[in-house]
């Protein structure tokens, strides 16, 4: 076990209990230890909020799903597609592994019913955001890699985004906006557009944060969401509607 290793609270083994076999049903995979699975479902707040041994709740297991998650993706498509370029490729993961797209993995399975939020977050309607979400659907790949190592995790993400893979693939539909405005930015400026978050409100529960793009140096839209990936993803899509319009 890795430092991810936390004894959920009792409150935690009585949320899930006889849920987990519907949970794992949904999302195709039975653990051998349901700790793994009740862990990746315990957002910060909580774990603050119930004084958990480790106070970061999910966020570890999170960090090493976001990585087998993108492993796996890339697998696939190295696998699926042999003749496509690099960039095509990359194109296509982003328009994949994306917070709009994981987070739709989440509500595809139930996921929101079952997680563990604080107060502050179950008052501000936490099982709907897409941050939390994307982060909790991570955390539970990682849960199936530590429980049944890389092939389980790599069965699992190629069930769950074959569908997707076949509809992005052939249409060339991406739906990354921060990767189809670098991808403009390079050929139109010969240059990469940078994001700076210029305001950052509220409490961590309900923090909302505002991003800016600047194309060499040149300051165009602004986005705001709940999380910086969001608001950055806001902001690209509205300098890139801004761009195709000139």
């Amino acid at each position: 076990m890795t430092g991810t290793d936390t004894k959920p609270s009792a409150q935690a083994q009585h949320n899930l209990g006889q849920n987990a076999a519907a949970l794992q049903d949904a999302i195709g995979y039975h653990f051998t230890d349901i700790r793994l699975l009740e862990k990746a479902l315990i957002h910060k707040s909580y774990a603050n909020e119930q004084k958990l041994a480790n106070k970061f709740g999910n966020e570890r297991l999170e960090f090493l799903g976001d990585a087998v998650l993108e492993l796996v993706i890339r697998h696939i498509l190295l696998q699926r597609f042999p003749d496509f370029s690099e960039g095509r490729l990359s194109n296509i993961r982003a328009a994949i592994v994306n917070e709009e797209s994981l987070s739709s993995r989440a509500r595809t399975f139930g996921i929101g019913d079952h997680i563990l939020l604080g107060r502050g977050e179950l008052d501000s309607d936490g099982r709907e955001k897409k941050s939390i979400l994307a982060n909790v659907y991570e955390a539970i790949i990682a849960a199936v890699y530590l429980d049944g190592g890389f092939t389980a995790a790599y069965d699992l993400v190629q069930r769950h985004f074959a569908a997707m893979i076949d509809d992005v693939a052939p249409k060339g539909f991406y739906r990354d906006y921060k990767s189809r405005l670098q991808e403009y930015c390079q050929k139109k400026f010969n240059a990469l557009p940078r994001y700076f978050i210029v305001t950052e409100e509220g409490p961590d529960h309900i923090k909302m944060y505002e991003s800016q793009v600047f194309i060499n140096g040149t300051p165009y839209a602004r986005g705001t969401g709940h999380s910086k990936k969001a608001a950055e993803q806001e902001a690209a899509q509205k300098t890139l509607q801004d761009l195709l319009q000139e």
